[in-house]
Order: C-alpha cells, then sequence, then structure tokens
C-alpha cells in the first residue's frame, strides 16, 4: 500500500517514499513527515488536536530536560484535515531507537497519561465512540457487552470465561485519556528523549493501559514471563484481566494457548 498522488499533494510532500516500521509495517516516510494509513477521520478529528497542542507544549516547556517525554506531532494536510484517504501525518523523528525495555516503557507510560490527564479533562470520541474489534474487546473487557460466543474457538472461549469470572467491582482509578498500545510506541530520540507515537485513544483508568503493556511485553518476549507474578493479586490483577480479555478479543489470529501460558499466575489464583 502507497499513498495516491492526492495524499502526497495534500501532505505537501514529495513523491519519494521510505517504508519504515509502524502502522503495522504499512506506514511510510514521505520528506520530513511519516505518513501511516487506515486511519478513522472521526477519531483523528478529536484526537489530533489536543496531541498536538500538548505535543508543542512539551517541546518548548520552560527548563526543559533534553531527555523529557516528547510525543510524535500529528501534522494536519493543507485543507486542515487529519486524514486524507485514509492517510495521517506526523513529524518524522530522525535518529530514533525503539524502546525495548518494559520498566523504561512503563516509566514513559506514567508521565504520558499524567500529562494527558492534565491536558484532556474529557473523552474527545464521547459523542462518536471509536467502532471496530478493539473498540467491541475493550468493552467486553470492561463488562460493558456481553462476552461474545462466536470470537474464539472452544479453548478460547473457555479462558475467556474464567478471565471473566474472576473480575470483580475493584476500583482501578479513574477514566481518562491512555494509549492503550504503548508497548512498542515509544522512540528514543538522539538526545534519549522518549517520544510517544501512534497514540491508540482509550478513556480507562490508566492502571488498565499500564496492564495491556505489559501483557503485550510477555507476549511478544520483550520481557520475562516472571513479570506477570507481580500482576496476580489486588488492583493490578483486576486490570490484568481485563487487558487479556482485551487482547483475546482483538487479536487476529488470538492463541490462546500463549495466553494461558503467560497468564499462569492469574489463572492459578483463580482456581484456588
Amino acid at each position: 500500500m502507497r499513498p495516491t498522488e492526492h495524499v502526497l499533494d495534500m501532505f505537501a510532500v514529495p513523491g519519494a517514499l521510505e517504508p519504515v516500521a509502524g502502522g503495522q509495517g504499512r506506514s511510510v516516510r514521505a520528506g520530513d513527515l511519516l505518513l501511516s494509513p487506515g486511519r478513522e477521520p472521526r477519531v483523528q478529528d478529536r484526537l489530533s488536536p489536543p496531541l498536538a497542542r500538548l505535543a508543542v507544549e512539551l517541546d518548548t516547556r520552560p527548563g526543559r530536560d533534553h531527555r523529557d517525554l516528547r510525543i510524535a506531532m500529528p501534522v494536519p494536510a493543507r485543507d486542515g484535515s487529519w486524514v486524507v484517504d485514509g492517510w495521517a501525518a506526523t513529524r518524522y523523528e530522525p535518529g530514533t531507537l525503539p524502546l525495548s525495555d518494559l520498566t523504561a516503557t512503563l516509566a514513559v507510560g506514567a508521565v504520558l497519561h499524567a500529562e494527558l490527564a492534565r491536558a484532556v479533562t474529557a473523552w474527545p470520541l464521547a459523542e462518536e465512540p471509536p467502532i471496530g474489534r478493539w473498540a467491541v474487546a475493550e468493552r467486553v473487557a470492561f463488562g460493558e457487552r456481553p462476552l461474545p460466543d462466536d470470537a474464539l474457538d472452544a479453548e478460547g472461549r473457555d479462558l475467556l470465561a474464567r478471565l471473566a469470572a474472576a473480575r470483580d467491582d475493584t476500583d482501578l482509578g479513574p477514566a481518562q485519556l491512555v494509549h492503550g498500545d504503548l508497548a512498542g510506541n515509544v522512540l528514543l530520540d538522539p538526545q534519549g528523549a522518549p517520544v510517544v507515537i501512534d497514540v491508540s485513544p482509550y478513556w480507562r483508568p490508566a492502571l488498565w493501559a499500564q496492564a495491556v503493556a505489559v501483557l503485550d511485553a510477555v507476549m511478544r518476549s520483550l520481557a520475562p514471563a516472571h513479570v506477570m507474578d507481580e500482576w496476580a493479586t489486588g488492583r493490578r490483577r483486576q486490570a490484568m484481566l481485563r487487558a487479556s480479555i482485551f487482547r483475546l478479543l482483538s487479536d487476529r489470529p488470538a492463541d490462546p494457548a500463549a495466553y494461558e501460558s503467560a497468564l499462569g499466575p492469574l489463572l492459578a489464583r483463580s482456581a484456588r
């Protein structure tokens, strides 16, 4: 997939394209912009303006240290739209490297979510909530929709039912704008500053977003399996149960056996 000449013209970038990581392997560099496909205008029209304002504020904050948090700057097209034929743009960050360390990623997430809680005080997508399998999976995870009976095989449905049955009404903290796909979406710039990219927006407790990042890191072998021991009790356990339901239902394809193995500490506690 490549952006059309119309897309390139609207974002005022040259046609010489360079594939880059991100956007499920479909993002491309075009001049000083990174173009990513599959973006929903109804989401980006509401999300990009506050993210752009926060990105500017973080970059220009008085007393800023060169290693402080940054956010990849959303960039509008020439007509002011944030999406053109499904493509959205952010400022390209040269010389960046992926951050794979889980502890550092969670620290970045904590700072990011503190900044988002301050800058965005109401759910930008409240009037038109996101659609698609990720949005459905998130609502199922929080008990706002029933468990589907046709989304997984028998093994997956059994695991899903056990995870759902272990949920309780423990308070996970206030809902706020969170990045629901943080693992793998933090870069380090040449000065050592973390740059958050590809924000997947949800209005949920920050602890849930943290749990999703931990689960993703374990599933991708970016963190040791024993990390899950820290998420086997209390509020963290309840956040991880919801993170696990969310990922089981949104993965394509899902691998219930792999999740069963990764979630051993949580499942063992449920069996007691």
